[in-house]
């Protein structure tokens, strides 16, 4: 009543008419029809977790695809002096974080030869000395950080008279030394003398130093290496770049002749960016073999992924034309294919890709009997999750209209009963790849499946089994692959996941 009165007491000039003489309609709707896909993209982008999953794969797709055209390196690169290098990145250089350098304990021999290569060639195989200790037999250990590049020191090389040549005139011309003074071995070394009308030579014992390694002083400086000959006059050797410090000083030599070529010594940094243009450096180290991991993984990569992409796309186009078949036709029709498909699927996998391995990859290689594999018995999960969908649409009213109306079986199967199964049906598919990747890995780590290491074909799978038996010494060689392996297999799931929300057409408009 209150209301009623207070309402009366409005003065009438406040009221208007609203559209006074205008014909009142519904309006014209102005944003934009969003179709099927537009609506499951809005949706997807909604999942976050989904939409990183999806960048990271992306991400990983491209490393596969990328690092291999760009890399220094190939997947048939090998260099036996730096088996098992540690991983370094050039803008961490002795930090102690991914500088290639490693914590170990030297004994005194140990120390004096690392200490020795960066006396004679400025770059210290020593990169950080923690502690030294004396143990019970009296002989003193260091505890070193070592750089796993420098501490290859020296090598020698044996070169023909051309290559010789072309390596002393990138010397002359570059001013980079490549070449060093021959190492003194069984302790000797040569000291030459006047007598007035001859030179002599005498030999001279050391009480210190290895073959190969740089000398010592009786102070423990370093002083040049020598000929590793006995008589440096022998026939058939000729001594090279000879230098001194007098007629009565120390005799020393670059390199040695003989009737088929050059043996010298050489700074292997030095030597190996002559031979290639740029200095070792593998960002994620290298295996037991001297390959770089980071391009041997892009490839083990691109092929885990093209592999299972194939596997995939087959599983899906049979697996989506045989559950076709069985949902949408039912009776006779499915009790027969399903007895087929039940068979199938009670073969174990690892049973036949073991048995095609052995059997059948002599013949056709062990990719395409891997491939055969998969195929074998891969699409009948797709089979059974497209049967099950027919059944749940084919009864629907916009069937039983399509089929009133006269359309065909075909049109009734892909327009109107397989487009609302196919949010299901591709999110199976999907999650066939990380699964297909994840079976590779397992059968090549357990040795079932070999890929030749010498060839251009690699695997994540491959990777792991190679690592397996340095995962104390130098677990860089498995961790990198199954940190790949590991991020691939959670994206794919999250990824999955988000695709099966995104194209469900019960949740069209839900989000919206």
């Amino acid at each position: 009543m209150m209301e009623e009165k207070m309402i009366r007491e409005i003065p009438k000039e406040k009221f208007q008419f609203v559209q006074r003489g205008d014909r009142i309609h519904d309006e014209k709707l102005q944003t934009k029809a969003v179709g099927y896909l537009g609506d499951a993209w809005n949706r997807f982008r909604t999942n976050k977790s989904a939409v990183v999953a999806f960048i990271l794969i992306l991400v990983l797709l491209l490393f596969a695809l990328i690092v291999p055209v760009v890399s220094h390196y190939t997947i048939t690169f090998r260099d036996g002096y730096y088996k098992t290098a540690l991983p370094k990145a050039d803008w961490f250089k002795n930090s102690g974080f991914w500088d290639g350098g490693k914590r170990e304990q030297q004994n005194t021999a140990g120390y004096l030869y690392l200490n020795a290569i960066g006396q004679e060639n400025g770059k210290p195989a020593i990169i950080k000395i923690y502690d030294s200790f004396v143990d019970s037999t009296g002989e003193t250990f260091y505890s070193l950080r070592v750089d796993s590049y420098s501490s290859v020191g020296y090598v020698y090389v044996n070169l023909s008279e051309a290559e010789y040549k072309a390596l002393m005139q990138y010397q002359d011309e570059s001013g980079i030394q490549v070449c060093y003074p021959l190492a003194a071995t069984q302790n000797k070394h040569f000291v030459r003398g006047n007598d007035g009308a001859n030179f002599w030579y005498k030999l001279v014992d050391e009480s210190q130093g290895n073959s190969g390694a740089p000398k010592l002083d009786e102070n423990g400086n370093y002083i040049p290496n020598y000929l590793t000959s006995d008589d440096p006059q022998k026939a058939g050797y000729t001594s090279l770049r000879i230098a001194g410090d007098g007629e009565n000083g120390v005799w020393y030599t670059y390199a040695q002749k003989n009737q088929t070529g050059y043996r010298a010594r050489v700074d292997y940094d030095e030597y190996f960016n002559y031979l290639n243009g740029f200095h070792a450096s593998f960002l994620f180290g290298t295996n037991q073999y001297g390959q770089d991991i980071f391009t041997c993984l892009a490839v083990g990569a691109r092929f885990s992924l093209i592999l299972a992409i194939c596997v995939a796309t087959i599983n899906f186009i049979l697996g989506v034309i045989y559950g076709s078949i069985e949902g949408y036709y039912g009776g006779a029709v499915d009790m027969v294919m399903e007895r087929v498909s039940d068979i199938l699927a009670s073969v174990p996998f690892m049973v036949v890709a073991t048995l095609f391995q052995l059997h059948l990859a002599g013949k056709v290689g062990p990719v395409v009997s891997l491939l055969f594999a998969f195929i074998l018995t891969g699409w009948v999960g797709t089979a059974s999750r497209v049967r099950t969908q027919f059944y749940r649409f084919k009864g629907q009213e916009y069937v039983l209209a399509a089929r009133t109306l006269g359309a065909a079986d075909r049109r009734i199967i892909f327009k109107h009963i397989f487009p609302n199964s196919l949010g299901t049906i591709v999110t199976g598919a999907v999650m066939t790849i990380p699964g297909v990747i994840f079976s590779e890995s397992m059968l090549s780590y357990l040795h079932i499946i070999n890929l030749d290491t010498s060839s251009t074909v690699t695997s994540i799978g491959t990777m792991l089994a190679n690592g397996n038996g340095y995962l104390n010494t130098y677990p860089h060689i498995i961790m990198f692959p199954a940190i790949f392996i590991a991020i691939l297999e959670i994206s794919f799931n999250l990824f999955g996941n988000g695709l099966r929300d995104a194209l469900n057409p019960s949740l069209r408009g839900a989000d919206n």
